[in-house]
């Protein structure tokens, strides 16, 4: 397949730049199918706030908070990311994939 250099603009700063012929070629042996949307600054500027990667618009947020809890099956202390409410059981990981099988 032949690829030619693709002028964009950023979606973040409105900057155009050149999505390389090679890019482009390196793109398509990884399987993306679309467009870089950002340019290099922004694409990295993105990824030092931990706004990159499949997560979605959740690490635009910053660090995820953790709560600290005490698991209701086996008694080991662990993290979770929400806020346990008072009556209801808490797993550590194994454990909770133990439930859900």
């Amino acid at each position: 397949m032949s690829f030619e250099d693709k002028t964009i603009e950023c979606s973040d700063c409105g900057a155009e730049f050149v999505h390389s012929a090679s890019d482009q070629s390196r793109y398509a042996e990884r399987g993306f199918t679309n467009d870089p949307k950002r340019c290099r600054d922004c694409r990295e500027k993105r990824k030092a706030q931990g706004g990159g990667g499949r997560s979605g618009y959740a690490g635009s947020q910053g660090p995820r908070e953790s709560f600290d809890a005490v698991c209701a099956e086996c008694g080991v202390a662990t993290t979770v990311p929400f806020q346990p409410t008072e009556g209801r059981p808490v797993y550590c990981r194994d454990c909770f994939r133990a439930q859900r099988r």
